[in-house]
């Protein structure tokens, strides 16, 4: 039978009446979401609620782990070459002394005479499976019924349908065999291979360090990323600069200007010369000079239209976020960690306004591709998107999204991408500026799919002067299609009203250009006359591959796999990464913690006063930042802390206030606010030279090296 509450369905028919139901959650918040919509008159207890044949429970994350080999014998608590490798023939697990009494309670609960049914509503992933697996292996479950809850949100609607359709446990076994392999794995590669390099090479590291003693860490995940660090840092150090020289003519076009690239042609007098860097610069000023010269002999000199190709280009809605994309996107918009990110994201989830965050995925399943409407519908209280989501439903343009390149079953593993559920809008008000305003960037980039793809109209020209080719493209936005969606509330509008265009289209080769300009060059056809007033040289060198930041790393991470060298290995991993989207910021974490970096950046938001109001969260606990500061300053590893400095939350007080804080601190630096597309607040502006110099006189004496940073 169906049982009614509130206009939720609890399918009653799923157990038997004579026995209890027990819901175990991964930790207390989600099970309060549980018992909420249960809609049962729970009564707390310790540990647990319970409610006529419910139980509502929970863990604190692991409340299990793998027991250290001096749990087998008490002698492999001393490393020796002797022991190793430690390959046990059955793994030992022991309770985490810190949850103990939470295990306890739960233990009991799933035992009891009583309970007839467990729903395991742990993380819908591995890792939850894993954390419900080792509780009832130690807690000895047997003889239960035991029905797998797998929901992509907390909304009442999806829980109740996860419970409904849950399955039993078994079905999951394939993911629980998975969890267990790979935390053996880690286990046995972190045992091992740290014993082994740390007796071979400890002492060495640590007399190097000036250190008692030395441990080497290993991970599966950790020791791979500190690989690539390394990797990239080696490239950096070894790169040379190479100078070159490009040829730049200034052309006319009735009342407009526009730049024209010269390149080498097979009728070039530089074809096939060794005086060329590729094909659009010289090694030499001295050749460049030349060129210049016979160019300009005489000016204005005068060009042929050799070819001209108009053609229009489309560009699609970007794919959903998963984790990754959307930690790399707050890198970039609100300079905050991985981590940092991630809490966010489960934060808006918990809160029941996006779907499950640890997802690898970029697209949507055919089922819910099917009930997308309701998600579109409840995103009509946003008023940021209010319009946008009512002219969706209007004209039906969510019909037929399971048929686009944003819906794939095949790419999905255990969650689709992060998108809104369309509920939850009233919470807004309780995040913080930043938490928000990541709410509103997955909002619209869920929207954008619905829309049609932006158009430009694209001209490129090549132009002769004297046998000699010079090239010029040119590229306009001619309907916004989806970018008129896609643009944030909070980005600062563009000073340049000339592109109306959006970073990720942007193209270096192609010239901005305006309505007039663009009028002028459809006149242009095969033979017509360019006007060139002058030409000039544009010097440039070579750039060295840039350090992975927090945001880029992520992204490396993910897609690790291309760089084994191995050609067929790497094309059997294709699209594999390094660890998962869970657990990559909580290893770029302990890296740093294992001393595994040898240099420090820390930005210093403002005054501990002013902290968490410049840092866009309402309630920061500064003491924590504390502790990394004074870790710092104790000198364990090299380091600078730096502050970007703007008028509206930066003055003498707070500069005073920052040197009281940082007094005695190895090296600080002043970094002025610059204005781009996507800031906090727009409303924000940098200081002039000459205040900066000012600030730098207030701390110089506290703090061995000021210096001002960034500015001309």
């Amino acid at each position: 039978m169906l049982q009614e509450n509130n206009n939720c369905v609890i399918d009653t028919e799923m157990r038997d009446i004579m026995g209890k139901s027990v819901y175990i959650a991964e930790k207390p918040s989600v099970a309060q979401e549980f018992a909420k919509a249960l809609h049962v008159n729970f009564t707390r207890k310790d540990g647990y609620l319970e409610g006529g044949d419910h139980i509502v429970t929970w863990c604190v994350g692991h409340l299990v782990t793998m027991s250290y080999p001096d749990a087998y014998d008490p002698n492999l608590k001393r490393w020796s070459f002797d022991t190793l490798p430690f390959i046990p023939k059955e793994f030992k697990y022991e309770v985490i002394p810190a949850v103990a009494k939470q295990f306890n309670i739960v233990k009991d609960i799933l035992t009891r005479d009583d309970v007839e049914y467990i729903y395991v509503c742990t993380d819908s992933g591995r890792e939850g499976e894993y954390i419900y697996r080792l509780v009832r292996q130690e807690a000895g479950v047997k003889g239960k019924k035991e029905r797998r809850v797998w929901i992509d949100s907390q909304t009442e609607e999806e829980i109740l349908k996860g419970i409904n359709t849950a399955k039993d446990i078994s079905e999951y076994d394939n993911l629980s065999d998975s969890a267990y392999l790979r935390a053996k794995e880690d286990y046995l590669m972190g045992i091992n291979f740290s014993r082994v390099l740390t007796l071979k090479y400890g002492r060495n590291i640590a007399n190097y360090l000036h250190l008692d003693r030395a441990v080497v860490s290993v991970g599966r995940v950790m020791t791979c990323v500190l690989g690539m660090v390394v990797r990239r840092e080696r490239e950096i150090r070894s790169f040379v600069k190479t100078p070159f020289y490009r040829v730049i003519g200034q052309a006319q076009a009735e009342n407009s200007t526009f730049d024209a690239e010269w390149r080498v042609s097979d009728k070039s007098m530089y074809a096939g010369t060794p005086y060329l860097y590729k094909d659009n610069g010289f090694k030499d000023r001295e050749k460049a000079e030349e060129l210049v010269k016979f160019l300009s002999d005489p000016l204005p000199a005068q060009g042929v239209v050799d070819s001209i190709e108009r053609k229009k280009e489309t560009k699609n809605p970007p794919l959903l976020y998963n984790l990754a994309e959307i930690q790399n996107e707050c890198s970039k918009l609100f300079k905050i960690s991985p981590d940092e990110t991630l809490n966010i994201i489960q934060e808006l989830y918990e809160k029941k306004l996006v779907t499950y965050p640890r997802t690898d995925a970029r697209v949507l399943s055919t089922a819910v591709s099917k009930e997308i409407h309701k998600n579109i519908g409840g995103l009509r209280n946003f008023p940021p998107v209010k319009e946008i989501a009512e002219h969706i439903l209007q004209n039906n343009m969510q019909k037929g999204i399971e048929k686009t390149r944003y819906c794939n079953d095949k790419a999905i593993t255990d969650h689709y991408a992060i998108i809104p559920t369309g509920q939850g809008v009233n919470n807004l008000k309780n995040l913080s500026v930043t938490a928000a305003r990541t709410y509103e960037i997955i909002v619209r980039r869920f929207l954008s799919i619905f829309y049609p793809p932006a158009i430009y109209q694209k001209v490129s020209i090549t132009s002769d002067v004297k046998n000699e080719k010079l090239y010029a493209s040119f590229k306009v936005l001619v309907d916004e299609g989806y970018l008129s969606v896609a643009k944030n509330s909070f980005a600062k509008a563009r000073n340049d009203a000339k592109v109306k265009d959006d970073d990720s289209v942007d193209n270096k080769e192609d010239n901005k250009c305006d309505a007039a300009l663009f009028e002028v060059l459809k006149k242009y056809r095969k033979g017509s006359t360019i006007t060139f007033n002058g030409f000039n040289i544009k010097e440039g060198e070579t750039s060295p591959p840039k350090r992975y930041n927090s945001g880029s790393i992520i992204l490396a991470m993910e897609n690790a796999g291309q760089l084994i060298e191995d050609e067929d290995l790497r094309a059997q991993i294709k699209g594999s990464g390094i660890g998962t989207s869970a657990t990559r910021a909580e290893i770029l974490k302990k890296l740093v913690e294992e001393k595994k970096i040898d240099y420090v950046a820390m930005d210093i938001k403002n005054a501990p006063s002013r902290y968490g109001e410049t840092a866009g969260v309402k309630k920061i606990d500064v003491m924590r930042i504390n502790e990394s500061v004074e870790f710092l300053k104790s000198g364990v590893v090299d380091y600078e802390f730096r502050t970007t400095l703007c008028k509206e939350l930066h003055g003498r007080e707070e500069i005073e206030a920052i040197g009281k804080w940082l007094s005695g601190a190895k090296r600080y630096f002043l970094q002025n606010y610059r204005e781009s597309d996507y800031v906090i607040d727009p409303r924000f502006s940098g200081y002039a030279r000459e205040q900066l110099e000012r600030f730098c006189e207030i701390l110089r004496g506290k703090i061995e090296t000021v210096e001002i940073r960034g500015v001309d």
